[in-house]
């Protein structure tokens, strides 16, 4: 089947001839500046589908998006308050670095972190 292209003109003619709604189908192809026209006129655009009909499938971006999302909820379960963050960064930085480290400064820097981010 034949796809339909519609530009900014097309849009524009369109509500010029009292046109309220647009229904797009996957032949339905809208040019970036058609999609800004209708929103710029009140165009109601009525999808078949939750995605523009350009919009390519991404799978990765989800993929990434939910791992990151399991991951800071895992390390939210892990860590049970600021002084087992303080000690778990403490000797992070201390089996990095070895005894070259001032433990008072190492002490006021990383309470000083943890206030930048807000962990009490």
């Amino acid at each position: 089947m034949a796809k339909t292209f519609y530009t900014e003109h097309d849009i524009e003619d369109m509500v010029n001839r009292g046109t309220h709604a647009l229904t797009l189908t996957d032949d339905t192809v809208l040019t970036d500046l058609a999609y800004e026209m209708a929103s710029k006129l009140g165009l109601k655009l009525i999808r078949e589908n939750e995605k523009p009909p350009s919009a390519p499938v991404r799978p990765y971006i989800t993929q990434q998006a939910q791992t990151a999302a399991q991951t800071a909820q895992t390390a939210q379960t892990t860590v049970k308050s600021a002084s087992d963050i303080r000690q778990r960064v403490r000797d992070a930085v201390i089996g990095r670095l070895g005894g070259d480290v001032d433990p008072k400064l190492l002490d006021t820097i990383i309470q000083r972190v943890l206030d930048n981010v807000g962990i009490q």
